[in-house]
């Protein structure tokens, strides 16, 4: 049984990108998984001169450590102006910080969405190349877009095509760990 860390590169409330792990999730059987809500971890803009001043948080060392000690991971990144977010990018930013190489050995199910056509796919590129410089291996991707018209939160992804291309992304993943 592998340990699979699951969240969304998000820390809204309502994030859309939370709903499509929480409901990736929800389909693997038979492996130890963990879904956290990053509506729960707030940090500070990266500085280094509050790196210096007050070092690493217990909750930044906690992130850190659930996520070392996962095999695999699924992200889901959400899109601002054709990249990560702000909030995703310095959480990114922190965690380089405290080891260079966290994600060493981790495979990676990327996914984005956005209710747009485009689904957070310019986010998800951006996200797939800094996650790889950290040692990550994103092993599989999965671009959801229109959310609004393609996702419902009690069935799912409702749209033929994209829940096959989505069962094959997470079939490739769940095979690598």
């Amino acid at each position: 049984m592998s340990r699979i860390l699951a969240f969304a590169g998000s820390n809204s409330s309502t994030s859309i990108n939370y709903k499509l792990v929480k409901y990736t999730t929800s389909l693997i059987k038979g492996q130890d998984v963990s879904l956290i809500n990053m509506v729960d971890y707030n940090f500070p803009v990266f500085s280094e001169d509050l790196e210096r001043n007050e070092g690493y948080s217990d909750l930044l060392k906690s992130l850190k450590d659930k996520i070392v000690s996962a095999e695999g991971l699924i992200i889901s990144v959400n899109e601002h102006n054709s990249n990560p977010s702000a909030y995703f990018k310095n959480v990114l930013d922190w965690l380089s910080r405290v080891d260079r190489n966290y994600l060493t050995d981790t495979k990676i199910l990327l996914m984005s969405c956005s209710g747009g056509r485009r689904g957070a796919i310019g986010s998800l590129e951006v996200s797939k190349g800094i996650l790889q410089r950290f040692g990550g291996e994103v092993v599989a991707t999965f671009s959801l877009p229109s959310f609004n018209h393609t996702f419902e939160e009690t069935k799912g992804i409702t749209d033929p095509e994209l829940a096959l291309a989505h069962k094959k992304a997470l079939e490739i993943f769940l095979s690598q760990i």
